[in-house]
């Protein structure tokens, strides 16, 4: 089995097509398809279901998808790890983040990284806290900036970014504007809530708090980015359970502290693979994290490694 053929594998499982595949590796589509076939003749199954509009992973397609990526990961680490040594850091930086992530802020922090590694080539992914768990831990990122959960330290590990309560943002018009007294989750009984999908730290967050106080809670509302949240709370649509500095972004809502967070307080880290997996690339982007500067301002400084 040649290192070419799961390149090419894994670019067509991601295209879906083998005309873009071909096209973005630069390698014919006849030369594409004859790899597809030779490592399908060496494995004795079929890896993908062709039609004239797309292609499909079969069932032994999907199973070689993880490992593969895996394989190839471990081979550019290898191959950065070699540069590393000889003192030019090259290859690329492969990060998640998820949206308006705490303790880190990650566009400074990549141009910092950019200034001192001119040489690496860095892609971004925004998305939910698990989703980049599970990229990390295929190998697909480098390392993502996310909400820390129990399931993701058995795999995984973190450098903690910091921590905060939770909060309740309203309307200055709606009814718990006024409360006075800390809220509890049983308060909020009834209420219409703006919410992120699931997968999201926030979301974890918040929904861990009212299962532990035994409040049953629907979200009506559920976007998949910040300010979206911000005018739905806005126009007094919903109220919503953020973590405490999203109030610095819509100085207007009315913030409130909730209690019941605390056993399941926010906390954001750099979640990176076991270190004998680790690239130089994320370790010198730690590295130059720890360092401090690129923390952002209103969100404060960060705890200790946890």
């Amino acid at each position: 089995m040649e290192l070419r053929h799961l390149q090419h594998f894994v670019a067509v499982a991601e295209d879906q097509h083998f005309t873009r595949a071909a096209e973005r590796l630069m390698v014919s589509q006849s030369g594409l398809s004859a790899s597809i076939r030779a490592l399908e003749r060496e494995l004795r199954a079929p890896l993908f279901v062709r039609t004239t509009r797309r292609v499909t992973l079969t069932e032994a397609g999907r199973a070689l998808l993880g490992e593969a990526e895996r394989i190839l990961a471990q081979v550019r680490s290898a191959h950065e790890a070699v540069a590393a040594v000889q003192g030019v850091l090259r290859g690329t930086l492969a990060l998640g983040t998820e949206q308006c992530i705490a303790g880190v802020h990650v566009a400074r922090l990549l141009a910092a990284f950019r200034g001192r590694h001119p040489d690496v080539e860095i892609r971004l992914r925004q998305a939910g806290s698990g989703a980049l768990a599970e990229e990390v831990a295929a190998g697909r990122l480098d390392l993502a900036f996310a909400y820390r959960t129990q399931a993701d330290s058995d795999q995984l590990r973190s450098v903690s970014l910091t921590a905060e309560p939770m909060t309740v943002l309203c309307h200055p018009s709606h009814r718990l504007a006024s409360a006075a007294a800390v809220l509890a989750p049983e308060d909020l009984l009834g209420e219409v809530f703006v919410d992120f999908h699931p997968d999201w730290g926030p979301r974890r967050t918040t929904d861990a708090a009212f299962a532990a106080a035994g409040v049953r809670r629907t979200v009506a509302l559920e976007v998949n980015d910040v300010h979206s949240l911000l005018d739905l709370v806005d126009e007094n649509l919903g109220i919503a359970v953020v973590p405490r500095h999203f109030r610095h972004k819509r100085p207007s809502l009315t913030a409130l502290p909730i209690k019941g967070t605390s056993e399941t307080e926010y906390e954001t880290v750099a979640l990176l693979p076991p270190e004998r997996s680790t690239s130089p690339a994320a370790r010198a982007l730690v590295t130059l994290l720890e360092s401090g500067g690129t923390t952002a301002p209103e969100e404060g400084p960060r705890r200790p490694d946890a």
